[in-house]
């Protein structure tokens, strides 16, 4: 199946209507980039990108495709020419993957006619809006979580697919497995999950229940103890696994003082090495507040895979400059009100303090010369694009799961540049402010 139908129509007739009157071939830069934050966001994090890359390959107008649109009866025979030829010939370069980024941060940048840019439109917002989103709302989750594993969980609480450009987007963000098979199989994240309550209800008693589970399975798995009592769940599942048992997961109830009291069992009980797991309608407020409590891992659902209260990245994609009638390129912006963009294509950077941590987000508009004459002048200042397709051929440094392996390490590493208030759930203004800086 080809990706060339998952856009918006007005981008074929804008098209159509540039072809008419000369100006689809004219040179064209179109930034990705949102305007705000949600207000209890500190920072966002890109995801997404190479699911754009390797979708990109088979963004193509099919023979089917062609059909359709002919017979819609709206585009004309050289629209639906220059649709049957299309292949992406142009440049793009962003941030790289797992980047977190700002207000107005150029998260990804398309140089080509514009005919061959804006018909990218949608297939850039759909994939960068939804995973960016997750992403996002996973690293405030694992960074709530300090260190201990955050675990996928939500593929029942999303469209299939969505579910599993979740998982991906979340382990991007430094989640560490998920309960979805697909994910597991295209991205090689790790599978997790072991039974529900169905299966301690499907046996005529608790104990029956755990030893199927522990025979099949050994007693490097966990029991889920909650389906009737927890103190007595706790018991058999020790009695059945002995002290050796992996782990036991707690799905209900004040997940904290349970926490405690399971523990304290557990040692009791000298099982000092089983863990506890934690789900029910976590998020990243829960997470932090069972940050003193005993807990090990903690599974989240529902709230991660609809991006914690934001489900969208609020992404546009806007023409911030392009070549006139006299060949020329210059900056153009949109002036509506509250929708502003601001012109001119731009090269971005990260400045940092003494303390070595992130300063400010710098948009740097100007020449290529101005701009290397301007980095010279600031050696600590990290530039953030990379290149990720060059005359339409994709960079596959980004592809793949080597590419998911580079956008993790990304993420952490920038993650760690941000200062101490990046990681305050509170609502506030945005970790580092968004500079702009016109050199020519």
């Amino acid at each position: 199946m080809g990706t060339a139908l998952l856009t918006d129509k007005y981008e074929l007739t804008m098209i159509q209507a540039a072809l008419k009157n000369g100006t689809a071939h004219r040179t064209c830069v179109f930034e990705l980039f949102t305007r705000r934050l949600p207000s209890w966001r500190r920072y966002g994090v890109v995801a997404g990108t190479g699911r754009f890359l390797e979708e990109l390959h088979t963004f193509r107008f099919t023979p089917t495709d062609i059909d359709y649109l002919h017979g819609e009866g709206k585009l004309n025979d050289d629209t639906l020419s220059f649709l049957e030829t299309f292949t992406f010939s142009g440049d793009i370069y962003g941030y790289a993957e797992g980047e977190v980024y700002f207000p107005n941060s150029p998260i990804m940048t398309v140089e080509s006619d514009f005919a061959h840019a804006v018909i990218l439109e949608t297939l850039a917002l759909s994939i960068l809006n939804h995973d960016s989103a997750v992403a996002s709302a996973a690293s405030r989750m694992t960074g709530a979580a300090k260190g201990r594993p955050c675990l996928d969980m939500g593929a029942r609480r999303a469209h299939e697919y969505a579910a599993v450009s979740a998982a991906r987007a979340a382990y991007v963000a430094g989640f560490t497995g998920t309960s979805n098979y697909e994910a597991a199989r295209l991205y090689g994240i790790p599978a997790i999950g072991t039974a529900a309550h169905a299966f301690t209800l499907l046996h005529d008693s608790e104990e029956e229940a755990f030893a199927a589970q522990i025979d099949s399975f050994g007693t490097d798995t966990t029991l889920l103890v909650d389906t009737y009592d927890v103190t007595r769940g706790v018991e058999t599942a020790i009695k059945v696994a002995g002290t050796s048992l992996g782990a036991v997961r707690l799905d209900s109830g004040d997940l904290g003082v349970q926490a405690v009291e399971v523990r304290k069992q557990l040692d009791a009980l000298g099982a000092t090495n089983t863990k506890i797991t934690v789900t029910s309608d976590l998020d990243e407020y829960a997470i932090a507040g069972l940050s003193s409590a005993p807990v090990d891992s903690y599974g989240v659902g529902t709230k991660l895979v609809t991006g914690s209260g934001a489900p969208t990245s609020s992404m546009v994609y806007k023409l911030v400059s392009r070549e006139n009638s006299n060949g020329v390129m210059e900056p153009v912006a949109k002036a509506s009100t509250s929708k502003t963009s601001v012109g001119g294509r731009k090269t971005a950077v990260r400045e940092f303090n003494d303390d070595g941590k992130a300063a400010s987000e710098t948009l740097l508009i100007g020449t290529p010369e101005d701009t290397q004459q301007w980095m010279s002048a600031h050696p600590q200042a990290r530039p953030l694009h990379v290149p990720l397709v060059r005359s339409g051929q994709v960079d596959a440094t980004w592809t793949g799961r080597d590419g998911l392996e580079r956008a993790v390490a990304r993420h952490h590493d920038s993650r760690a540049e941000l200062p101490r208030n990046a990681m305050r759930l509170s609502t506030g203004e945005v970790a580092i402010p968004t500079v702009t800086h016109t050199l020519s």
